[in-house]
């Protein structure tokens, strides 16, 4: 059964306990995370530089937006660590020193790249967090992929794609805030995205990443937190 959009105000019991469980506070640990430089090939000949933090056994590629790259997710990427998950935010092509292959912007293959890259060093459950133009090539990646290659996709407030029901995860989470301007787009692809499925409404009307920037930070981190520990 489809699940109903709730919106978190105030933020759950249960997902306060996560963030207590996972333990994302600690300015001490969090300096004990630092990232390691790597970079992988693409299949149409790009090149793909990322950071990597973090150790364990499920994975989460993390996805930016237009105006976001890979530093980015800095603060995410350093919780996601520090609940014993290993990390990998990537710059697009065209960003950074990241480039593109013989494909142009098809950023999909960037996100294929980076999971094949986390699958060659043996990690056998990927996760993937996609956030505006990077939710949207976050999705065309797993209506590309095969069926259980990518364990949750995350998306916030993503790039529509003509498809959604063909989206490839063990689970589909969809995070939007109820003023965002692509709120009804959002609605839209969660209603066509296969089971099983869930649509999370924060208050306020940031886009995507820009949600990190306001009061609900902490919700945004505890919800992606909890729908990773499912």
């Amino acid at each position: 059964m489809q699940k109903l959009a709730r919106d978190l105000r105030p933020l759950p019991v249960a997902l306060i306990c996560v963030a207590v469980t996972f333990g994302v506070g600690g300015d001490a640990r969090a300096a004990a995370v630092q990232p390691a430089d790597v970079a992988f090939p693409t299949s149409d000949g790009g090149e793909i530089h990322a950071h990597l933090y973090g150790e364990g056994d499920h994975a989460v590629v993390l996805a930016h937006g237009a105006v976001f790259d890979k530093e980015s997710w800095t603060p995410l990427a350093t919780k996601l660590a520090e609940a014993d998950l290993k990390v990998l935010a990537i710059d697009f092509r065209g960003y950074g020193r990241s480039r593109p292959g013989s494909q142009g912007e098809a950023r999909y293959l960037d996100v294929l790249a980076a999971i094949s890259y986390l699958k060659e060093q043996g990690t056998s459950r990927v996760s993937v967090v996609g956030a505006s133009m990077g939710g949207g090539a976050v999705a065309r990646a797993a209506v590309a992929i095969g069926p259980g290659e990518i364990d949750r996709l995350i998306l916030l407030a993503p790039v529509a794609i003509p498809n959604p029901e063909k989206l490839h995860a063990n689970r589909i989470v969809y995070l939007t805030a109820e003023g965002d301007p692509s709120l009804s787009r959002t609605r839209q692809q969660y209603e066509r995205a296969p089971e099983p499925k869930t649509l999370e409404v924060l208050s306020g009307d940031a886009h995507a990443q820009h949600l990190f920037k306001t009061d609900h930070s902490q919700a945004l981190v505890d919800l992606i937190l909890a729908a990773l520990a499912d």
